[in-house]
C-alpha cells in the first residue's frame, strides 16, 4: 500500500493527522463566546420584530377596511375586541361583513397573540376617507412594549412609535 507521502514527496516528514485536541477546543471556546454575546441582540431582535408585524398587520386590516368601503360604495366600520377585529357594513351596529380571511362570524383574528386597543371605532367612508382620525395601540403581550398605528380624517393609515 502507499503511502501519501509516496505520492507527494513534499509532504515528507509532515504528520497525517488532523486538528490537536487544543485547537478544537479553542475553536469550540470562541463560538460559544460569539453565541453569548449574540443571544441578547437576537431576543431583543425577535421581541421587536413581532410588535412591528402585528402593527404592521393592524394596519393591513384598516386598510382592507378601507378599500372594501370604497368598492363597496359604503361605509364600514371597524371594531375590535383586543386579539381580534371585525367589519361592520354602514354603521358599527351594522351587519358584520364576512368574506376572505374571516370566520364565519366575521372574525379577524390577529397574529403572535397582539393586543389592539382603541379609543374609538373608526369608520371608512365609501370616499376612502375616515369619519374621524384615530389611533391604536398595539401591544406585544410578552414585554409590555407598544407600537401606535393611526388613521388621519383623510384615510391614511401610517405604523410609528
Amino acid at each position: 500500500m502507499r503511502r501519501v507521502s509516496d505520492v507527494y514527496p513534499r509532504l515528507k516528514g509532515r504528520s497525517e493527522s488532523g486538528f490537536s485536541m487544543a485547537e478544537l477546543v479553542t475553536v469550540v471556546a470562541v463560538i460559544a463566546v460569539i453565541m453569548a454575546a449574540a443571544a441578547p441582540f437576537f431576543l431583543s431582535y425577535l421581541r421587536t420584530s413581532a410588535l412591528r408585524s402585528g402593527a404592521e398587520e393592524m394596519a393591513t386590516v384598516l386598510n382592507r377596511a378601507r378599500q372594501i368601503a370604497i368598492r363597496d360604495n359604503t361605509s364600514m366600520c371597524v371594531t375590535n375586541n383586543a386579539t381580534s377585529v371585525q367589519f361592520h357594513v354602514a354603521t358599527c351596529g351594522g351587519t358584520v361583513w364576512t368574506g376572505p380571511g374571516t370566520d364565519s362570524s366575521g372574525v379577524i383574528t390577529l397574529a403572535n397573540a397582539i393586543t389592539v386597543s382603541s379609543g374609538q371605532n373608526i369608520v371608512f367612508t365609501y370616499l376612502g376617507t375616515a369619519s374621524t382620525a384615530g389611533a391604536y395601540t398595539v401591544t406585544n403581550p410578552r414585554d409590555g412594549r407598544t407600537m401606535s398605528v393611526t388613521v388621519t380624517a383623510a384615510g391614511r393609515v401610517s405604523v410609528g412609535p
